[in-house]
């Protein structure tokens, strides 16, 4: 079965990754290799591996070195969405819209490009390369319901509408249903092959570019919430209730990078 528009990885860049990896250790129970190791970017580029408290991989962290500052990159959050053909798929994307911003080239561990879509948020695409031994293995970095995966994906942008077509045409999700959000309009859900993976909503109005905002699972969201703000984040938003029962939350990291929280409320 192909992989085609799964979440397949996820990439902290960040200046300082000691620092990175005591916050979000605290903050979600990772814990950053503290040396490069072999994965998607490695080579020249400090590029380090995020492992999970289950023994698993949550994703990578790429070191931001000065002339990478100087070129333009920020502490940020990106996701690696995986393509059957990332040459093919990058010319399409390009045609409706798209704009390339790293032309695809060969590592280790796949072909990759990265490119901002038509709205303007950045994401790369990425036909991996499974290990030798392992080519059943699937990536397991997104996992809808837990703790330390990604369990939600989400897009806000200009156009939302656009935004869909765009991803649907590409990468073979649907969009169906929507919560109403008053005067910020609705939040669309996403699906791929069935299951919810995120959701598209209009920029907010202090929001001033397009980006996705992938939100970390959390044994408990208050003591999560607690432990960004001691440790020099920002909480933007929440905890807030959202449907079944859980909470979710915004958070910047004490570097900048935006990224969001999920899971229940155990702390009282």
């Amino acid at each position: 079965m192909s992989s085609h528009g799964k979440f397949i990885w996820y990439e902290l860049m960040t200046r300082d990754p000691r620092a990175a990896s005591a916050f979000y250790g605290e903050v979600c129970g990772w814990r950053i290799s503290p040396a490069p190791e072999s994965g998607a970017g490695a080579g020249e580029i400090d590029y380090r591996l995020i492992g999970r408290e289950d023994g698993g991989t949550a994703g990578g962290v790429s070191v931001l070195t000065d002339a990478m500052a100087a070129g333009g990159a920020q502490p940020t959050w990106l996701g690696y969405l995986c393509v059957d053909d990332v040459d093919a798929s990058l010319a399409a994307m390009r045609d409706d819209g798209a704009s390339p911003l790293m032309l695809p080239m060969d590592l280790p561990v796949g072909r990759i490009a990265l490119l901002r879509d038509p709205q303007g948020a950045p994401f790369y695409v990425m036909r991996p390369i499974p290990p030798a031994g392992a080519d059943a293995t699937t990536s397991d970095v997104f996992s809808p319901d837990r703790p330390g995966h990604v369990r939600w994906n989400e897009l806000a942008c200009g156009d939302p509408l656009a935004a869909i077509a765009f991803y649907t045409r590409h990468f073979g999700w649907t969009q169906e249903g929507a919560l109403e959000m008053g005067e910020l309009g609705q939040y669309r859900f996403l699906q791929r092959e069935g299951q919810l993976i995120g959701a598209v909503m209009p920029n907010t109005p202090t929001q001033a570019s397009a980006a996705w905002q992938f939100y970390i699972g959390v044994t408990d969201i208050e003591r999560a919430v607690a432990a960004v703000t001691r440790l020099g984040g920002i909480l933007r938003e929440g905890p807030m209730e959202i449907p079944g029962g859980e909470f979710a939350a915004q958070a910047l990291d004490p570097e900048g990078a935006t990224f969001g929280l999920v899971g229940p409320r155990r702390t009282r």
